[in-house]
């Protein structure tokens, strides 16, 4: 559970709120430094039984509470907890490189997931968006989200080995992420894969980027490891002994930091065993409370309950 920010620069109107505080205690002190000018107070609070000059705490606390509220609606406050939900917008991020043409599976990894990607496009329950990814030592975007499922199919259908050598993960979970970034339902990534992260691996913490950027917009990736065995990696030739092997604790790792789960597929039926998991959980995903609006009303709320008592429990004397 989380709150994020649409305008977060608002925020530092907070800086406003012991400002508030420190000028009703000025204010009230010249007030009463006023009054003792022209009345003996302290005798008349004696007689009346009552202090007549009071800090007036309530209205100070609700004052506050206005400003915060206005302050929380302007920065465009949003409410993002796990839950259940009845719609998941998905993307389908599928490895494209040339270590996908191994024959571990029929006819080749590639087709395998392709097969297994068309069949979970049919078997989803409600409707959804989905895009389409593939990706090798770049990613390329395939399909945008659509409801349009013949479309997505189709794409998927088109997907092929891509001449790019390497796997980059980072940058299939960061297009894939940026997809989904106007998503208002659960937002989940799909990437399946037989290599480990390659293409920018010089750069210092690279996967962790990934999951943070997903995470950081409410977005789950379930992994799915395929391959029932090591083989040469891109287009090396297979004499250098150079081979590509998915890389267990790193797909798990993307799947734990951001609220998915990792799967190992060493069979096409493992393959549509994941997918049919993630299909069973279509319904659990990141949920989100737009707050803005309860703020606002909130806040008016207090503005008549400030206005009552101003005219009744702290009004003036005449």
């Amino acid at each position: 559970m989380e709150l994020a920010f649409g305008n977060p620069s608002y925020l530092w109107l907070l800086f406003s709120l012991p400002l508030l505080v420190i000028s009703h205690f000025i204010i009230l002190r010249f007030i009463k430094r006023k009054a003792m000018m022209f009345a003996n107070f302290e005798a008349m609070s004696r007689v009346a039984g009552v202090t007549l000059i009071t800090k007036n705490i309530s209205l100070l606390i609700i004052r506050l509470s206005i400003l915060l509220f206005l302050i929380l609606a302007a920065a465009e406050t949003t409410f993002w907890y796990t839950g259940q939900t009845n719609k998941n917008d998905f993307i389908l991020a599928i490895d494209a490189s040339a270590s996908m043409s191994a024959q571990d599976y029929e006819p080749n990894r590639l087709e395998a997931a392709k097969d297994a990607a068309e069949e979970f496009v049919n078997s989803l329950e409600g409707k959804a968006e989905i895009g389409v990814v593939s990706f090798a030592g770049t990613a390329l975007i395939e399909q945008l989200p659509t409801s349009n499922l013949i479309k997505v199919k189709q794409k998927i259908n088109e997907i092929q080995i891509m001449a790019a050598g390497g796997t980059d993960l980072s940058s299939a979970i960061i297009t894939s992420t940026n997809l989904l970034l106007n998503s208002r339902k659960g937002k989940k990534i799909i990437l399946i894969t037989d290599g480990s992260n390659t293409a920018g691996s010089f750069i210092e913490n690279i996967i962790q980027r990934g999951a943070y950027y997903a995470r950081n917009y409410h977005v789950s990736i379930y992994t799915i490891g395929i391959g029932t065995n090591e083989t040469a990696a891109g287009f090396v030739p297979e004499e250098l002994g150079v081979l590509s092997f998915f890389d267990g604790p790193t797909l798990e790792y993307l799947a734990n930091e951001t609220g998915g789960k990792f799967y190992k597929a060493t069979s096409m039926e493992d393959i549509r065993e994941a997918y049919s998991k993630i299909n069973e959980e279509a319904e659990e995903g990141f949920v989100s409370v737009e707050l803005s609006f309860t703020f606002l009303l909130l806040a008016l709320i207090l503005v008549f309950i400030e206005w009552g008592l101003i005219n009744t429990r702290f009004r003036a004397l005449p």
